[in-house]
């Protein structure tokens, strides 16, 4: 899992011990020799360089005193598809997803949420993508953000078996309430087009759909905010 490291001894001893630093954030202003020379040993063995405000870091900290360099430890952030869902946690595939916004929300819901990363199945240009990762507030640089299709998706689950779990409407007759599905181990978690949900070739490939309750007169949540609920009530099952 993912693990943030706060603090110039307890990185330096990560690094001293061998342990993956993936990435080292420090302030883009930082004058101290000490942080510096840090940040550059890390960035020879393997770590990306992050370079943020203030704010970053203070966001990074967790609500503890702010650290002037924060690490990250934890699986190689290079991967493909495969290779992410291999990893056996929680993966999200946004199928056939529409609104670069709606999809950089949803993949800081999924890091915030410990998943092991998102697969985007979405017409996007350079454009779009980079809408993606401003909206996402750095979660795709410290996450597997995958481009790929639905059915390498699938395959690769399948293969890395990984139960296959849809965010369907109540009244599809096989949908079950969230807290009635299984969303432990290893799972990939589909959440369809906005407008459109999910197909039903592909509901037919999944191995449980899973509903979130509704009670107002619009008839759907927003793309993160369903998969906040169904992240929520996975870390609840984990808890348990």
């Amino acid at each position: 899992m993912r693990k943030s490291i706060a603090g110039p001894e307890r990185i330096a001893a990560l690094l001293h011990a061998g342990e993956p630093v993936r990435l080292v954030l420090i302030q883009r202003d930082e004058t101290d020799p000490e942080l510096l020379a840090l940040a550059a040993r890390a960035e020879q063995a393997g770590a990306e360089l992050w370079r943020g405000g203030a704010g970053d870091l203070a966001r990074m900290s967790h609500g503890a005193a702010t650290e002037r360099i924060l690490a990250l430890v934890g699986p190689e952030l290079r991967t493909d598809v495969h290779g992410l869902c291999a990893r056996r946690g929680a993966v999200w595939l946004l199928n056939r997803a529409a609104y670069p916004s709606n999809v950089g929300f949803a993949v800081r819901t999924a890091e915030v949420s410990g998943a092991e990363g998102v697969i985007v199945d979405a017409r996007f240009n350079h454009d779009d993508r980079s809408r993606v990762s401003h909206v996402s507030m750095g979660a795709d640089r410290v996450m597997p953000v995958l481009w790929a299709g639905t059915d390498e998706a699938l395959r690769s689950a399948r293969a890395a078996g990984l139960r296959i779990v849809a965010l369907e409407a109540i009244e599809h007759a096989r949908a079950r309430p969230v807290w009635e599905v299984d969303l432990t181990g290893g799972v990939l978690l589909i959440a369809g087009n906005e407008r459109d949900g999910i197909d039903e070739d592909l509901l037919a490939q999944c191995d449980a759909l899973a509903s979130i309750p509704m009670a107002g007169f619009v008839p759907s949540y927003n793309l993160h905010a369903a998969i906040a609920a169904v992240a929520a009530e996975r870390l609840r099952q984990l808890a348990r």
